[in-house]
């Protein structure tokens, strides 16, 4: 199920409009919107993209680190699981603070 960013209404993964307010999806569901988040944030080096741990086998081969400009759309349009995809991005920083230390 997507999730739309705009009226926060469920609609079908296969699902290209929001079912209640017509936005598209592709720019509009809670995904994308993060996607685009974590694409804009300087400090966010590339994204990762992680599945569920009962993922079908489609979901499994997005299972990777990806540049911010190369990141998959989700949810997977190749998902074969009967809940729908359940993948979703996870950002790679840049540098992380460690008790007062910064680790690059």
């Amino acid at each position: 199920m997507q999730t739309c960013s705009k009226c926060n209404a469920s609609s079908p993964d296969t699902a290209s409009a929001c079912v209640n307010c017509n936005a598209d999806l592709r720019e509009f569901s809670a995904t994308a919107a993060a996607l685009k988040r974590l694409q804009a944030n300087p400090r966010v080096r590339a994204i990762r993209v992680t599945v569920a741990h009962d993922a079908c086998p489609h979901c499994y081969e997005l299972l990777k680190t990806y540049p911010k400009d190369s990141v998959p759309a989700l949810p997977h349009l190749g998902c074969s699981h009967e809940n729908g995809c359940r993948c979703f991005y996870e950002p790679v920083l840049e540098e992380t603070a460690i008790v007062g230390k910064v680790v690059k």
